[in-house]
């Protein structure tokens, strides 16, 4: 039998990301999961971020984001960028992360990750514990080495992350 546990949020696990934004004069990184798809013509996705967050007021301001895919070898990258602010780290200069210039919007990607989606922010709903960006895709980036001949990306070559309550997962394709 099934016991009621309230009404908390336990939508898991969620994909990991690294959001970077920027507001012209200092970039910075956001670690989340509360990221999804929300329309498929156009484009969009969802990001999910607390009022305050740095990162929040960062995107705020610029009205774009890059939602860079890290692997399972960026795990303390993750952490790292997930458990500190902005406001008083570098967290591309801490971590060793390169800034690689996009093609569609100001704001850097990181070279490291091997997927990186450039999106402009539509509309900011503000929910209560956190407010969500509705934003459309405007261009994705992927490593050579990933790309399928047909040009789309073969998520078998990375090993994505999950995020399950505290806890880091790798991902794994099932067939």
């Amino acid at each position: 039998m099934k016991k009621s546990i309230g009404t908390p949020e336990r939508l898991y696990p969620n994909p990991v990301v690294l959001v970077s934004c920027s507001n012209g004069l200092k970039d910075n990184i956001i670690t989340l999961s509360w990221v999804g798809t929300v329309c498929g013509n156009p484009p969009m996705v969802s990001i999910s971020i607390r009022p305050s967050r740095y990162s929040h007021e960062l995107i705020s301001t610029s009205r774009e984001f890059v939602i860079n895919i890290p692997d399972e070898k960026m795990t303390e990258t993750c952490d790292f960028c997930g458990t500190r602010s902005g406001r008083d780290f570098d967290k591309f200069e801490d971590m060793k992360l390169t800034k690689e210039k996009g093609l569609m919007i100001n704001t850097p990607m990181i070279k490291e990750c091997p997927v990186n989606i450039e999106c402009r922010v539509q509309d900011i709903i503000q929910l209560g514990t956190h407010d969500i960006f509705i934003s459309e895709i405007l261009n994705v980036n992927a490593d050579e080495k990933i790309i399928y001949s047909d040009g789309d990306i073969d998520y078998e070559k990375i090993e994505v992350l999950s995020y399950l309550m505290g806890h880091y997962l790798k991902n794994k394709i099932i067939k």
